[in-house]
């Protein structure tokens, strides 16, 4: 089986090489939804392949495949998201002395950090096939990782008009301090005029890190689990959105994980992990309650043994956050939180009319059902992983809340999953990987059809149903190895 799982990583590597080096989420976005589908399978075909193959070569060819699958990101500037054009724009204007926070990319004041790539103009702006679609004057540009050319709008602050890289060039920037510093070191670090590259080679560093992390863990806890790694080192998605695209989610990644594998002996320093994470892209704190699984469970008994037990993880994680913020609050005139209360609300989680939001729960419920009924669904998955969860693998309650929560909101942006594959591989629960294909299927096959809403909310209903067939046969599974002691008892009774 090497040579096959060999074979079916070449396969799938040249696979990423040619969809990442295409244009056609600008042009032809149903035949990029089809190189990512046979990436997909491939990657199926190769994972499980790995299964069989002798446990001494498992770690050298997920690492191999790792890194192969990394580098086919980097062939090409980013292709379905433009969001790394803000963070070279935020890493400069730290260089510069100012906090990122305190100007948009539009303001004039800013002007002379400009150049003519981040703000092409004349012939060159007027190209938008190179760019994408270009947005139309005033008000926000473009969605959130669109490749566009956008124009940032005059009417704001006597902002002068030109053409940005750079998404909403006239809203402050969303992300928090640990992503920042990451994006003044990585502009520290990079020759002049190196543009998006450091940015992709970063994304490939840690996307090879968080595997090799993986692999770490996986093997401390058996030398039989060491495949499941492959499950994020060889996922299509890890090439695209944290290499190709660049996305800083894929630090939050390595924080949180490493943070969950130091939890449980060291709630200080998992804790403290799981906060840089946090302080990275927000979207990890939503393993926090696997990290403290079972605590409620655990402390009882013991007057405050719960409350202890939840402060030793949650006090180092505020704190890393709180120490994060501070420096940009000492320097800057604004509103560190930036542009986040206007993504939240331009995303519509405080709309229930918005279309593709909770697309599955208003399958079932009224629109204005959907946001309460999401509140009370996950708060009673964080309770029951709270209760009941297994405080010796906190990715397996982490992996719970997090995937409930992706089929819940039915997010559109594919790099939002990578937080999920990486449980998906500490625990092994390889169906969950139907969450992240469908938010891929979303946000590139939505571009193909004419109604984007409808193609996202049956892709989130089929990996609903895959995860929910999942839990079936592991259940039925764990009810015979339960049974197969007690008939052998049974039958060597006199």
């Amino acid at each position: 089986m090497t040579a096959v799982t060999t074979a079916a990583l070449a396969a799938l590597t040249a696979v990423l090489v040619l969809a990442v080096r295409s244009d056609a989420y600008v042009t032809d976005p149903a035949s990029l939804a089809g190189w990512y589908a046979v990436a997909w399978a491939l990657f199926g075909a190769a994972a499980w392949a790995l299964r069989h193959v002798p446990a001494r070569l498992v770690a050298p060819l997920v690492l191999a495949g790792s890194v192969a699958v990394a580098a086919a990101g980097l062939v090409a500037e980013p292709r379905t998201s433009s969001d790394v054009y803000r963070y070279v724009w935020d890493g400069r204007v730290q260089a510069a002395g100012v906090s990122p926070y305190d100007h948009v990319p539009g303001d004039p004041a800013l002007s002379r950090l400009r150049d003519d790539w981040l703000f092409p103009r004349g012939a060159e702006c007027e190209r938008p096939e190179r760019f994408g679609v270009a947005a139309a004057e005033g008000g926000p540009a473009a969605a959130e990782g669109s490749p566009a050319a956008a124009k940032s709008s005059p009417a704001a602050e006597g902002r002068t008009t030109s053409c940005t890289r750079i998404n909403r060039p006239s809203v402050h920037t969303i992300y928090p301090p640990v992503a920042e510093g990451y994006f003044l070191l990585v502009h520290a670090l990079s020759p002049a005029d190196a543009r998006h590259k450091p940015f992709q080679v970063g994304g490939a560093v840690l996307s090879v890190a968080v595997s090799a992390l993986l692999l770490a863990v996986l093997r401390r806890r058996g030398r039989d689990r060491a495949h499941r790694a492959a499950y994020w080192a060889w996922c299509p998605a890890v090439a695209v959105e944290a290499v190709n695209n660049a996305h800083v989610d894929v630090l939050g990644v390595l924080f949180a994980v490493a943070g969950l594998a130091a939890v449980r002996a060291r709630p200080l320093r998992g804790g403290a992990l799981i906060g840089a994470g946090i302080a990275t892209k927000l979207l990890p704190a939503v393993v926090l309650p696997g990290a403290l699984a079972g605590s409620a469970a655990r402390g009882a008994g013991r007057p405050g043994g719960a409350v202890r037990r939840a402060l030793a993880a949650l006090l180092p994680a505020a704190a890393v956050v709180g120490l994060g913020y501070l420096p940009y609050l000492l320097v800057s005139h604004g509103s560190v939180l930036g542009y986040l209360g206007g993504y939240a609300a331009e995303e519509g989680y405080d709309d229930p009319t918005v279309k593709n939001r909770y697309a599955l729960l208003r399958l079932v419920l009224p629109a204005s059902w959907a946001q309460p009924a999401v509140l009370v669904l996950c708060a009673a998955v964080v309770a029951y992983v709270l209760l009941r969860g297994d405080p010796e693998r906190p990715w397996r309650g982490a992996l719970l809340v997090t995937g409930t929560a992706f089929l819940l909101t039915t997010p559109g942006y594919s790099w939002y999953a990578l937080l999920l594959i990486a449980l998906i591989a500490l625990d092994g629960r390889w169906e969950w990987l139907g969450v992240a294909m469908a938010g891929a299927a979303k946000y590139v096959g939505g571009r193909a059809v004419d109604d984007s809403g409808l193609l996202g909310t049956v892709a989130y209903a089929l990996a609903g149903t895959a995860v929910l067939a999942g839990w079936l046969l592991r259940r039925r599974a764990q009810v015979r190895a339960l049974g197969e002691p007690a008939r052998a008892a049974v039958g060597d009774t006199p």
